[in-house]
């Protein structure tokens, strides 16, 4: 693949020579300090045993699906089979995962698991086309992250791959625990209006446009679409389509009917900023906002 090259243009150019992390630790060391940062992921637990074997790292993402990180440190270990191998342990043992995040983030966090969409992020100094290409037809929710460390003060995250895969379907939903059924976002779209359905379309093919580096990412309740970080979560309803953007409030000018603040408000997904579109002329005028939301994010 590729490398990249980078370059201190301050008092002439010169390039970056870039190497491997040297210490063992200090990759995973740092990638758990600064996990929400760099992922989005809220960091869990360090090396997660489980009956075969040892999770290197393990989060919830803001979207409250399980991460699973593995890092790559040789060149003979093969880390995509051992992610997948712990993500299919985790999801025969998802009342394991519920008690660390009860102990780690409290009931409420737990009560949130999402599992339709769980993930294994594979970081390692390198991977090759063979590695890119399993992943690929895998179709499973395995992403591999690139590394390069520049000097003491840079560091490097290459994402080589956007996985699109369909949600994970439970056999038994939470809510038919709690003794009633809540409509999934697919059920949802699948019963609304046509002109509606049409809008959530257009509105969908123009995110998409926006960059090769946006990723839509199909949730039990609303699809994200993200960077690394969710920008824009949407959710739809008979009579509008509620996006939920990555934006400050306070740098909107806030119209009744359409923007709305959502800071202190509870509500699915992430974004601040809400939109609300009933018709074309709704979603004209979001476009400078979605447009925000990705540049800003």
């Amino acid at each position: 693949m590729a490398e990249i090259k980078l370059f201190d243009i301050k008092d002439g150019v010169h390039q970056l020579a870039s190497s491997e992390v040297l210490l063992e630790k200090e990759l995973q060391n740092l990638i758990e300090r600064n996990m929400e940062i760099f992922f989005g992921v809220r960091f869990l637990k360090s090396e997660y045993a489980i009956t075969n074997g040892r999770m290197d790292s393990i989060g919830i993402d803001e979207n409250n699906c399980p991460v699973i990180f593995e890092y790559k440190r040789s060149s003979n270990e093969n880390v995509i089979n051992q992610g997948l191998f712990y993500l299919d342990w985790l999801l025969d043992h998802k009342a394991d995962f519920k008690l660390l995040v009860i102990e780690k983030l409290g009931m409420e966090a737990a009560e949130e698991i999402d599992w339709s969409v769980p993930c294994v992020i594979c970081v390692a100094n390198d991977f090759t086309k063979y590695d890119l290409h399993a992943v690929n037809q895998m179709q499973k929710n395995i992403k591999l992250v690139k590394y390069r460390k520049y000097g003491n003060e840079l560091v490097l995250f290459e994402h080589l791959n956007a996985p699109s895969v369909k949600p994970i379907q439970s056999a038994e939903s939470e809510e038919n625990k709690k003794g009633y059924e809540q409509k999934t976002h697919l059920e949802k779209l699948s019963s609304i209006p046509a002109e509606l359905k049409t809008i959530y379309e257009d509105i969908c093919s123009y995110i998409e446009s926006l960059g090769d580096d946006i990723v839509a990412n199909q949730l039990k309740l609303y699809l994200a679409y993200k960077k690394v970080q969710n920008l824009i979560c949407i959710e739809v309803y008979n009579k509008q389509i509620i996006l939920r953007l990555k934006l400050n409030p306070e740098t909107v000018e806030l119209e009744e009917g359409f923007t709305k603040d959502m800071r202190n408000v509870g509500h699915y997904g992430t974004g601040d900023l809400q939109v609300s579109v009933r018709k074309k002329e709704d979603f004209e005028r979001a476009k400078g906002l979605i447009e925000r939301a990705y540049n800003e994010g």
